[in-house]
């Protein structure tokens, strides 16, 4: 079953860079997934979201980030757990801090997923950006 949960996350990291949204992301969360993100150049304080709220946020980025990729560095796995190392570009829809329109911002993520029944239930973001400000 490892094996199957770190294909399935490198699937949803496929999906988000091909900018996948919203409802288009009810394939790979569970009804009642949590996601957790840390503090970080973006977000302040540690930010919680249900489902509903992740697929906002999805759909709220995009207005922000036109195109974006994940490079996959490394992934582990332990039982239901999956841990992804990407290198994570994204070309801004808008300017942001120092970084002008098209401009392309830059992070180091490590993302913890743990699955049940082929879904995420939980997901846990550690995002670190190069400075932009």
């Amino acid at each position: 079953m490892e094996n199957k949960n770190v294909e399935l996350a490198i699937e949803f990291i496929k999906a988000v860079s091909e900018g996948k949204i919203g409802e288009e992301l009810n394939n790979f969360y569970d009804k009642s997934a949590n996601q957790i993100e840390y503090p970080n150049l973006l977000t302040k304080k540690i930010v919680e979201r249900n489902l509903d709220a992740i697929k906002d946020a999805s759909i709220k980025g995009q207005q922000v980030i036109s195109i974006q990729n994940y490079e996959i560095i490394k992934t582990y796995s332990c039982g239901d757990t999956v841990v992804i190392e990407a290198i994570w570009t994204g070309r801004l829809a808008i300017p942001l801090g120092k970084l002008k329109t098209g401009d392309e911002m830059k992070a180091y993520f490590a993302q913890f997923f743990e699955f049940r029944d082929g879904k995420i239930v939980k997901q846990r973001n550690y995002d670190c950006f190069e400075n932009f400000f």
